[in-house]
């Protein structure tokens, strides 16, 4: 079986503009989406999950959204319960320095709580971007003054840190790119672009997807 799932949640707010309602409610929508994955994850044993939550560019878009948006991260920070009693260990990960204070108050202190979680590691990607990561590592590598440089000496500076690099990456809405998510650790992951929106994701087309996946790394190398 796969040890890391990642995700691209695309199309939340193409769906509700189909449906007539403001683009950001599409966000709330695809809520329960990220539930579904993570109880996926759980039912399979699949150890970490990435979801890519909010990208670096997403701090373009109005400010309306943008509080939704955070004010969704504050509501699903407040049922630390939850995660606790499934034993998921909540990451957020990304420059959380551009999070408003009581954003990042919220996700630190869920962090704190459910540490402890053995089932699945959950990383929410905020203020995440790929190319972002690796300038940042490298940085932190000039200032500790590494002067030997290998894979796993610069993963360790990446806001990732030691997570297995990811087997799957699925994304969601139609669009074929990576979108600057996980660009240092993709190199070897099995990539699908599905057509469906994100709120729409079912558990069966995400397992079919995943088996799909599986099969073709069989034959991987060979």
């Amino acid at each position: 079986m796969i040890s890391h799932l990642a995700l691209i949640m695309d199309g939340n707010r193409r769906w509700a503009k189909k449906r007539g309602m403001f683009a950001w409610l599409g966000h709330r929508q695809g809520a329960q989406t990220v539930e579904m994955v993570t109880q996926y994850c759980l039912d399979k044993k699949i150890p970490y999950l990435s979801l890519y939550t909010f990208s670096i560019e997403n701090l373009s878009r109005s400010q309306e959204e943008v509080s939704y948006l955070f004010g969704l991260i504050q509501e699903a920070a407040g049922r630390a319960d939850e995660f606790i009693k499934n034993g998921v260990q909540v990451r957020f990960i990304g420059d959380l320095s551009k999070l408003p204070q009581s954003t990042k108050t919220d996700c630190d202190d869920l962090v704190q709580k459910t540490a402890m979680g053995k089932n699945l590691v959950c990383s929410f990607l905020l203020c995440y971007g790929g190319q972002q990561e690796i300038l940042a590592a490298a940085q932190r590598m000039i200032d500790d003054k590494v002067n030997q440089v290998d894979k796993d000496t610069f993963k360790k500076y990446l806001w990732m840190g030691n997570v297995p690099d990811p087997d799957i990456i699925i994304r969601t809405g139609g669009v074929q790119r990576l979108s600057n998510f996980l660009l240092f650790q993709a190199a070897y992951a099995e990539i699908r672009f599905l057509h469906c929106f994100w709120p729409d994701l079912t558990k069966d087309l995400l397992d079919q997807t995943v088996q799909d996946c599986i099969n073709a790394n069989k034959n991987f190398g060979s």
